[in-house]
C-alpha cells in the first residue's frame, strides 16, 4: 500500500519559495491503478521523484508497505529502490547491447538473485507482458515501441515491487498500443497484487484507471 500524508516539497527561486508539491495527501491500496494528470508545472514530476525515492519531501511522510521512505538515509533508499520500487519511463530507457531477456534480469543481478532463478522469472515476466521466445533474444533496437515498453514493464516488476511509477508509458506510443499497454498494466495490477501510479496526460486512458487524482499548482484533489 502506497500512503502519502501532508507531502510537501518546496524550493527557493531567489527571494520566492516555491511550492511544487504542497500539502498531498492520498492512499492507493496494494493491486489498484492509480493516474495523475495534470498541465505540465503542475508538479507531477516532483511529485514522482518523492514517490520513487529520487528526491525528499520538505515535510509529509510517504509510506510504501509499512516503511516511511522520506525518513530512510541515502544509503538505505538505494537498496529500497532497487528492491521495492519499479520504474516504467515514456522513453523505455532499456539497455540497447543487451537482449530483452537481458535487461529483465539486470535489476535482479543488482540484486544479487542467483542466475537460474532471475532467468526464469524474467522468461515468465515476458511471457505475461505478450513476448514470444523469438523476441525475448533480441536487442531493443529490433522490437516495436509497443514490444520496448512491454520489456520496460517486465523488467520493473523483475525484483517484486510494492509500487510501479510509469511515467507517461504511452508517450511515445499510437493510441491503440497505448490503450494496450495501459491494459497490461492494469491487470498487472491486480495479477501482482502491485500499487501502479502513473502520470498522463492522455485522459481517455487515464479515466480507464480505478483511481485518477489532478495535480494543479502542487494541489492534489481526487477525480473519481
Amino acid at each position: 500500500m502506497l500512503q502519502v500524508e501532508n507531502v510537501k516539497r518546496s524550493f527557493k527561486s531567489g527571494d520566492i519559495t516555491v511550492s511544487a508539491v504542497n500539502d498531498v495527501s492520498f492512499t492507493v491500496p496494494d493491486g489498484q491503478f492509480a493516474s495523475i494528470i495534470g498541465k505540465s508545472g503542475s508538479g507531477k514530476s516532483t511529485l514522482l521523484s518523492l514517490l520513487g525515492a529520487l528526491d525528499k519531501p520538505t515535510s509529509g511522510s510517504i509510506t510504501i508497505d509499512g516503511k516511511d521512505i522520506a525518513k530512510m538515509n541515502d544509503h538505505a533508499l538505494i537498496g529500497y529502490r532497487c528492491q521495492k520500487i519499479g520504474f516504467v519511463f515514456q522513453s523505455y530507457n532499456l539497455v540497447p547491447n543487451l537482449t530483452a531477456l537481458e535487461n529483465v534480469m539486470l535489476p535482479m543481478e543488482f540484486a544479487k538473485v542467483g542466475k537460474k532463478e532471475r532467468t526464469d522469472r524474467a522468461v515468465k515476466l515476458l511471457e505475461q507482458v505478450g513476448l514470444t521466445e523469438d523476441q525475448m533474444t533480441r536487442k531493443p533496437g529490433k522490437l516495436s515501441g509497443g514490444q520496448q515498453q512491454r520489456v520496460s514493464i517486465a523488467r520493473a516488476l523483475a525484483n517484486k515491487p510494492k509500487l510501479i511509477l510509469a511515467d507517461e508509458p504511452t508517450g511515445n506510443l499510437d493510441s491503440q498500443t497505448g490503450k494496450m499497454v495501459f491494459d497490461l498494466l492494469h491487470n498487472l495490477a491486480k495479477s501482482e497484487d502491485t500499487t501502479i501510479v502513473t502520470v498522463t496526460h492522455d485522459l481517455s486512458i487515464a479515466d480507464k484507471t480505478d483511481r485518477t487524482f489532478q495535480l494543479q499548482d502542487g494541489k492534489l484533489t481526487e477525480v473519481k
